[in-house]
């Protein structure tokens, strides 16, 4: 396992980080021996990096990843998410920054996730979305730069809304954030413009997300493939977005062939290959999956000439630009 700084934070963390969403439930039926199993077989292989949500299963992601690390918790960094209060997600240009991450919320919430956490301090607290329409006046990092100060949180950073990905790069500028956790993949190319260059310009360290496109870029589903009640990807892959998925998929495989990388390998590598890039968080739902995801860190860098190739594979999905 490869490590790398995490911004202006100075910590080295390992460049496969384990993605915890899947193992509080929302990614269909997960059992807590399996999620258990997975998790340490991740830190064997040398994970040191975990991220988490309170939304992960109602604290219940949280609450594994406790158990397991019950006597190793300080060679471990774990990252966990603060949900806004309940309205629009992503928030709505007119929804009021104090009104959806209030501060009596916000102490209320991150003194969960501690007890879920089973800890004192949270390495890093983000907020889970965002919208750039708070940008100019980001009162609740105001009240996080307090809990920084208390002790109650050493970093604090943000998850970029889902379709805005440079939404934070005015909290980058002005020194709200320690770390962003990201969107990027061959698909989602956009943070490569101006995000992630603004990353290494403010020292903030980059958290990647989605490497694997919500599971379609390892490759392993069809057209007719199909999702479990529960699942997440029952809706992000609804209609007809699953075969157009698998159908530019199978073009990435194609432009990848010789390489030696397998599809997955290539998503990995493709995202680890920009230098701002401090870890990516696959998700790992039990211990195969874990070796799979980790081993390629132990690849070699991916040619200039294949990034090439890969970034024609930029995917805008806004029917404005692609439709059907």
């Amino acid at each position: 396992m490869n490590f790398r700084k995490l911004g202006r934070t100075h910590l080295k963390v390992s460049e496969i980080g384990f993605g915890g969403w899947a193992i509080g439930g929302g990614w269909g039926p997960q059992s807590d021996a399996d999620s258990a199993a997975a998790l340490n077989r991740a830190l064997d292989l040398g994970v040191n990096f975990i991220d988490t949500a309170a939304g992960y299963g109602d604290g219940r992601s949280e609450r594994i990843i406790a158990g397991v690390l019950k006597g190793r918790r300080e060679s471990v960094v774990v990252a966990t998410k603060t949900p806004p209060t309940p309205g629009p997600w992503p928030p709505s240009p007119y929804c009021v920054a104090c009104e959806r991450y209030p501060e009596r919320y916000l102490r209320e919430n991150i003194e969960q996730r501690l007890r879920n956490l089973g800890t004192d301090r949270i390495d890093i607290l983000q907020l889970h979305t965002w919208t750039r329409a708070w940008n100019r006046n980001p009162e609740p990092f105001a009240v996080l730069r307090k809990l920084k100060e208390e002790g109650k949180v050493r970093f604090v950073g943000v998850s970029t809304p889902e379709h805005d990905q440079n939404s934070a790069i005015g909290l980058m500028r002005d020194g709200w954030v320690d770390v962003v956790q990201v969107i990027y993949n061959i698909f989602e190319q956009e943070p490569a413009a101006e995000l992630l260059p603004a990353a290494a310009e403010t020292d903030v360290g980059i958290i990647v997300r989605v490497v694997f496109d919500e599971g379609s870029l390892t490759g392993k589903w069809t057209g007719d493939t199909s999702f479990p009640e529960g699942d997440f990807r029952r809706s992000y892959f609804e209609g007809d977005r699953l075969g157009r998925a698998v159908a530019r998929a199978a073009r990435v495989g194609e432009a990848i062939r010789g390489s030696g990388y397998t599809l997955p390998q290539a998503a990995i590598r493709f995202a680890l290959a920009h230098p701002a890039v401090g870890t990516v968080i696959p998700g790992m739902r039990n211990p195969s999956q874990a070796e799979a995801n980790c081993a390629a860190s132990d690849l070699p860098a991916m040619a200039e000439d294949l990034q090439r190739r890969l970034r024609a594979h930029n995917w805008l999905r806004g029917f404005w630009y692609a439709g059907k």
